[in-house]
């Protein structure tokens, strides 16, 4: 039981490893991007800001992961080093599948490369070198020693991978074809006004609506985006559905 706890600490530990290694390396040496590098309106100083809060909730998580270490070591929990890379690798491959899922196709907060002429080629290389390679390793080193913790069945293992590609498959259908920048957008009620005062703040245009101006599409910057849930946007296509689920609460 115990060992079994020992491995998923590590697991989260990796995790935690894997978050900083994406934001010392992508957000500070090489200056790739930020953590809301794609959300229009933060600032530079805003973007160190919030990276400085990811990366405190980093330390937050290594610290819970060696507090648990250190307590099930404390009741004879003991791992090989083959199990302890493991479970490593597997935490540190999960966060880079996490948060290419997340950040980089759903919500859409920044891209490996935000200025890359194809983002989504970096995306991929990356979910595949940091986020699959590392945890199905992770996996294999794992099954090896035949930890409990590392009970995860292989149908889970492919089911993982199935949902891995369907959803970089999803990404790369979804990217915009050439041509100008259209956003759909769905409001709570009707107002012209407010869609005209929208269009004027965010330099954009008007290309379709319904009859009562509840959903629009526009031609617009991609990255003026998010700043139309402050004009009252229920959903707004390319920020990705949990931007407008949360709008939702202002109802």
């Amino acid at each position: 039981m115990f060992r079994a706890q020992a491995v998923g600490w590590s697991i989260l530990l990796g995790f935690a490893l894997g978050g900083f290694f994406d934001g010392i390396l992508l957000h500070q040496i090489l200056q790739w991007h930020h953590l809301l590098s794609l959300v229009s309106g933060v600032d530079l100083q805003g973007q160190i800001l919030w990276d400085g809060y990811f990366h405190a909730l980093m330390y937050v998580l290594a610290a819970l992961a060696l507090w648990g270490l250190w307590r099930a070591h404390r009741r004879g929990a003991e791992l090989p080093g083959r199990a302890v890379a493991g479970a490593l690798l597997a935490g540190f491959g999960g966060w880079h599948i996490v948060d290419s899922v997340l950040s980089h196709w759903l919500i859409g907060i920044h891209r490996i490369r935000v200025d890359s002429s194809n983002p989504l080629a970096w995306d991929l290389i990356w979910f595949v070198a940091f986020g699959l390679a590392p945890a199905v390793l992770g996996y294999v080193l794992l099954r090896r020693r035949g930890e409990p913790a590392a009970s995860i069945a292989r149908p889970r293992l492919g089911l993982l991978l199935l949902v891995g590609i369907t959803a970089a498959a999803g990404a790369w259908a979804m990217q915009p074809p050439q041509g100008p920048a259209m956003t759909t957008v769905v409001f709570r009620d009707s107002d012209p006004a407010r869609l005209f005062a929208l269009l004027q703040a965010t330099d954009g245009r008007l290309v379709w609506s319904d009859r009562e101006m509840k959903v629009v599409v526009l031609e617009m910057a991609p990255e003026a985006r998010w700043s139309l849930y402050r004009h009252g946007a229920l959903l707004v296509s390319g920020t990705g559905g949990p931007a407008g689920c949360i709008n939702w609460s202002r109802v």
